[in-house]
């Protein structure tokens, strides 16, 4: 059951209730330093080995999952029962205070095994003070699918309660069966751009779950990050499997219930929220399409740059005059070096604006999912009232017949069903507190996510832009010196 406290007062620092077409207010407010009184940092002060964060180098010896490179020697904390419960967890990190972090890193990806049985395992670095942890520092090797299956844990533990899980990365069935058919020795394909995307995108799952407060502290999370044997396999997670197979017709089920059925909402805040949710989702899909064609625009903007560069060396070599010979020649270094200007700005493109939309987007079908969960959990009790009204009729039609013996058995049915409907509106109670307790949790982040992207977007597109200007004035001198 969730929690029954009363949420805290909604976005006091951060307006959202208005129309995001409408809203006039700056949305990178800045009220976003404090959530619940726990600090759970994933921006890492240093790397784990005195590295910036873009640069961890982790030690190679992978003989010593403890050896992890710049660690520093700190007595192990004596290690924290298994049956501690995610709630004691939580008060136990309140009361601690907000200087706890848990920082997580996902890399080293490897191939292991031959032929379709193949796999790729990526290296899970952890570091934290958090007492829960039975060491400070610690690392662990882990598969795709086992990452879906501690998604596939936490959805079926806390879904139900109203906790928005963050969505896993996507299966890609064309790119994992590349990676199973190329070469055990094949180092290339480890690291194309496939392996990396899919590494950045486990590594962002494991930081939102960490970020978390009361996923980073249950007893599966921590197992996924502790356990140095390798998990239980989770063949559920297979597309192909009899469990995935199931749970594709449920999909299509729960995507038909949710057209069909529509809830008589009494809260105008679930109301409003959700035309939020479906407007918000329709802007970023729309705008993740245009990122997505502004990305293939600038590659094909570095090919023609390419073609436009050869041309100009090509005329050079055939031109007599010897300061217009110079000056295509310059021309075309400088174009070469444009190109790679288009290449890296495409890159940037994608791998911050793409990628930021794109965990939205499944994030905020995450939402859904929650709100959807509501739903259910109202047709559970509203199924329970039916059922008690009927009971109540059969009653006192046989009290009325003069069945006293078949009345007093529909007497103990309607004190059943009585108490169903009690924890039917009971669990009802709990989910909608509990997810306004998480959207908010959800939009303070959103603001901060967009705001330090959109941030690094802009000083990465200003530093193109000014190396751009540098090249075309280095190269201004030769154009003026043709006579």
């Amino acid at each position: 059951m969730a929690d029954d406290r009363e949420p805290p007062p909604l976005f006091e620092n951060v307006d959202i209730s208005k129309n995001y077409e409408d809203a006039s207010d700056d949305i990178f407010s800045s009220a976003i330093d404090d959530i619940g009184g726990l600090t759970i940092s994933n921006n890492r002060p240093s790397g784990l080995n005195g590295q910036s964060e873009e640069s961890p180098q982790p030690e190679q010896d992978d003989d010593d999952d403890d050896d992890v490179g710049g660690f520093l020697d700190r007595p192990v904390p004596t290690p924290a029962p298994r049956s501690v419960v995610a709630n004691d967890a939580k008060e136990q990190m309140e009361r601690d205070g907000g200087d706890q972090f848990l920082e997580i890193i996902v890399s080293e990806p490897s191939k292991r095994g031959e032929g379709m049985g193949s796999f790729v395992a990526y290296k899970v670095i952890t570091r934290t003070n958090m007492k829960l942890f039975r060491k400070q520092q610690f690392s662990v090797y882990r598969r795709f699918s086992d990452f879906l299956g501690l998604h596939d844990k936490l959805v079926e533990k806390y879904l139900r309660s109203g906790r928005i899980i963050p969505p896993a990365p996507e299966k890609s069935m064309i790119g994992t069966t590349k990676i199973k058919m190329s070469n055990q020795n094949d180092q290339q394909s480890l690291t194309g751009d496939f392996v990396e995307k899919r590494r950045a995108a486990l590594e962002r799952y494991m930081k939102r779950t960490a970020a978390h407060p009361v996923l980073c502290v249950d007893p599966d999370f921590r197992e996924f990050l502790e356990c140095e044997d390798e998990l239980p396999r989770a063949n559920s997670t297979s597309a192909l499997s009899g469990a995935g197979v199931l749970r594709l017709f449920n999909k299509v089920g729960e995507t038909v219930n949710k057209i069909t059925f529509k809830m008589d909402e009494n809260d105008p805040w679930f109301e409003e929220k959700t035309t939020q949710m479906e407007n918000l989702d329709n802007q970023l899909r729309k705008l993740h399409g245009s990122v997505e064609s502004m990305v293939i625009h600038r590659k094909d903007l570095a090919v023609l740059t390419s073609s436009f560069a050869k041309s100009a060396a090509m005329l050079s070599n055939c031109e007599e005059h010897t300061a217009l010979s110079r000056a295509l020649s310059q021309l075309a270094d400088t174009e070469e070096k444009v190109e790679t200007l288009h290449n890296e700005q495409a890159n940037t493109d994608f791998s911050i604006l793409c990628e930021l939309l794109k965990d939205y987007i499944a994030l905020i079908g995450a939402v859904k999912d929650v709100f959807h969960e509501r739903v259910k959990v109202y047709q559970n009790w509203q199924h329970a009232q039916l059922m008690l009204n009927k009971k109540r009729e059969q009653k006192a039609k046989l009290e009325l017949s003069g069945k006293p013996d078949r009345g007093n058995t529909a007497g103990v049915e309607v004190v059943e069903w009585q108490a169903k409907v009690e924890r039917g509106q009971e669990e009802f109670d709990a989910i909608s507190q509990m997810i306004k307790k998480e959207m908010e949790r959800f939009e303070i982040n959103r603001v901060k996510d967009f705001k330090q992207t959109v941030v690094t977007y802009l000083e990465n597109l200003m530093l193109h832009q000014q190396q751009l200007v540098k090249h075309w004035e280095a190269f201004l001198p030769e154009a003026k010196a043709i006579a």
